[in-house]
């Protein structure tokens, strides 16, 4: 495992260590929060994840001991990070976290797919036709489906566009090693076959002790439903809401780092 940190984690200023999506991207479209760093001196902590779930969480206390800021750390997850942050936190309780951060995520794999497939609902019928064809005969991989996937990503995924040189890279790792994404979800971003499938952290929230924000966007797959058992059951929780989609960190940045920067230094 390689991870990039950026500052010193022996300022005694609280790092932050950040789970990027996916599964099976690379951490690069995350790198704007490098940010926290420059205006705050908040050291922040990136790496690419590998494996499934338990590995997953067993890479991460790995990592924070390595690093030894296993006894004092913040934590933030996008998307899948998201996901991630929440059954990490709810299941292993590490004792050294002081505030999470759950961005653009839902609080099951159900729900998710539900959003999703109503943001497939509003294209237009033929549109709709096209991504259905593509997946009824397998040919997901195919330039028109793929095309058309890049017309719904570009409205709910990063409505900056072209999209920013990180966020391409990082959906280009996935691309040329797509085995831990299909895996995990499957070969459809609107009907998930993978072992992610039957994936919640509901019954589980409650058990999440520390301070908790949780931030999405209008039209982006985390919708207000999606993230709803997280405002409804963490005991210590602030919601925020952005105007955008699923990557309010390049689409928003000033009001979406203020947000952060506030909330880690309260």
């Amino acid at each position: 495992m390689v991870e990039t940190t950026v500052g010193d984690l022996k300022s005694g200023i609280t790092p932050l260590v950040v789970l990027h999506g996916g599964p099976g991207m690379s951490h690069h479209y995350m790198i704007s929060h490098t940010v926290l760093y420059t205006t705050h001196a908040i050291p922040v902590v990136f790496y690419d994840q590998i494996g499934a779930v338990e590995l997953f969480m067993d890479e991460l206390d790995n990592l924070l001991t390595k690093l030894g800021i296993e006894s004092h750390f913040d934590l933030l997850g996008q998307s899948w990070g998201g996901m991630l942050a929440a059954d990490y936190v709810s299941t292993r309780h590490p004792r050294g976290l002081r505030r999470l951060i759950i961005a653009n995520a839902p609080a099951s794999e159900a729900l998710w797919e539900e959003s999703m497939l109503q943001h497939l609902s509003k294209f237009p019928q033929a549109f709709q036709d096209l991504v259905r064809k593509h997946e009824r005969e397998g040919t997901t991989s195919s330039k028109e489906y793929q095309d058309a996937l890049q017309v719904f990503y570009n409205k709910h995924t990063c409505q900056v566009v072209p999209w920013p040189e990180e966020l391409v890279m990082s959906f280009k790792a996935m691309e040329e090693d797509p085995t831990v994404y299909t895996t995990m979800l499957g070969t459809s971003e609107f009907n998930t076959t993978g072992t992610l499938k039957t994936w919640s952290v509901i019954d589980r929230l409650h058990t999440i002790t520390c301070p908790t924000l949780v931030v999405n966007g209008t039209e982006e797959g985390a919708q207000d439903f999606v993230i709803a058992p997280f405002i409804e059951r963490i005991p210590k929780v602030k919601w925020v809401k952005f105007a955008k989609s699923h990557c309010p960190f390049w689409e928003d940045k000033e009001y979406y780092f203020n947000t952060i920067e506030h909330f880690l230094l309260a």
